[in-house]
């Protein structure tokens, strides 16, 4: 595989500046930046959660197998409906789910069905046995109750066989599980699991257990980083706290390069920081296709480096695609959720890789300066009216982790956007499924 160099990629973006780089922008970058993973394994469905399906999954049966009933109630040929008489009909006999009935109903009469018991020949239609009158082997329907093929459920209404179920590059999630298993499918093919290498860099930065010390903070990133690469399904290698000596930085890329698809970092890569992250990120890029360093026009999260760090040997060269993430720990969920959730989602070969945007009407007034996108943490509800509002946490700076825990979504005000009044809309990056 050619994997395209950070100055080649750079060169097909017009406008392109790494020194006030558009949000937008990074998107566009990431996408030319990264690759599926190519290998594919079969699994079990229960080992199938959170993968990404590698092929089309073809329906080898019809589902429904067959007509049925979704109700409790009585089958009968619609056809006897009349709009404005009720319609009484002979009980021959009950269908229940599982055992199909092996009688004939004939004009007249009706067959007590269960729900998803299969619907002999020529009946279309079932009234719920709420709405009729059963008595002496009757059942009465009132005029004006239902239609003909109504409460039926059809062959194939659901899945025709031959038809792709599931298609290449779905993410495999509860519903996709069921449905699988719903076509007796036992293994599924899909792309083999991301894995990814984390860490955080600083000679501030305490691990739990340690003991406090002046000038010291304990590690939030890492924890934070451990649960959204977890519920993304990825492998995750968490290689703890790296101080500011190049010797351990440089181990540390190292390692994280050969037993790793992706390496994140937190902090160390601000412009003008005095530490030694920046430079082992240029020299261990090697040949793999270099480290840009981006000022991003953005709030929070404006520093970060994206790139590849080389691995491998001469004679089997490979690399691992790095994201340098701020040290701040709302930039870090941030620019995670924003730029490296997407990236590695499209490495795992997921057709989907954004996280969903809701539009709400804000209940304050939000300052917003044009000429960059802000992320402001907000908490969604709906009003008296149904419609969705949204309003912020408050204090929006970006050490400000507790926010993050209040809001359930981001406020995304655009790059060209100015301030925004009370009820105007806004767009919004809901968090379920992500944090």
């Amino acid at each position: 595989m050619n994997l395209k160099t950070i100055d080649a990629i750079a060169a097909e973006l017009q406008g392109y500046d790494p020194k006030s780089l558009r949000a937008s922008d990074v998107g566009l970058f990431l996408e030319r930046l990264v690759e599926p993973v190519a290998q594919v394994e079969q699994v079990g469905v229960f080992d199938a959660l959170q993968r990404v399906l590698a092929d089309d999954i073809v329906s080898p049966i019809s589902v429904p197998p067959h007509d049925n009933s979704a109700m409790d109630g009585f089958a009968f040929d619609g056809a006897a409906l009349c709009a404005d008489a009720p319609l009484t009909l002979t009980v021959v006999g009950t269908a229940l789910a599982g055992e199909p009935w092996q009688g004939t109903v004939g004009p007249g009469e009706a067959l007590k069905i269960m729900t998803g018991a299969v619907m002999p020949a020529g009946l279309d239609t079932v009234v719920p046995q709420e709405l009729a009158s059963e008595r002496d082997g009757t059942v009465t329907i009132p005029a004006n109750t239902l239609a003909r093929g109504d409460n039926r459920r059809k062959c194939g209404e659901d899945l025709m066989q031959g038809i792709p179920a599931l298609r290449q590059g779905q993410w495999l999630g509860p519903a996709a599980l069921g449905l699988i298993a719903s076509l007796g499918i036992a293994e599924v093919p899909v792309r083999r699991r991301l894995k990814v290498a984390y860490f955080s860099t600083g000679n501030e930065i305490l691990s739990l257990g340690e003991a406090p010390r002046p000038g010291a903070v304990y590690d939030s990133n890492r924890y934070t980083v451990f649960g959204l690469l977890t519920r993304m399904g990825v492998e995750v290698l968490d290689m703890g706290v790296v101080p500011d000596a190049p010797q351990a930085l440089e181990a540390a890329f190292v390692e994280a390069a050969q037993r790793s698809d992706a390496i994140i970092t937190s902090g160390g890569v601000s412009v003008g920081e005095a530490d030694y992250t920046k430079a082992m990120m240029h020299k261990l890029a090697g040949t793999a296709g270099g480290v840009a360093f981006w000022r991003i026009a953005m709030r929070p999260g404006r520093p970060m480096a994206v790139g590849r760090i080389a691995a491998g040997t001469p004679q089997a060269p490979r690399s691992a695609v790095l994201f340098g993430l701020p040290g701040n720990p709302v930039a870090v969920m941030v620019t995670f959720l924003a730029f490296v959730r997407p990236a590695l989602l499209r490495m795992m070969g997921s057709q989907a890789t954004a996280v969903p945007m809701l539009r709400a009407h804000s209940e304050e007034p939000i300052r917003k300066k044009a000429g960059r996108t802000e992320y402001q943490r907000g908490i969604v509800s709906s009003g008296p009216d149904g419609a969705l509002r949204v309003r912020t946490t408050g204090n929006q700076g970006s050490g400000v982790l507790s926010s993050m825990v209040q809001a359930n979504g981001l406020i995304v005000l655009g790059h060209d956007q100015g301030n925004v009044a009370v009820g105007d809309e806004v767009d919004v990056m809901m968090f379920d499924g992500a944090i």
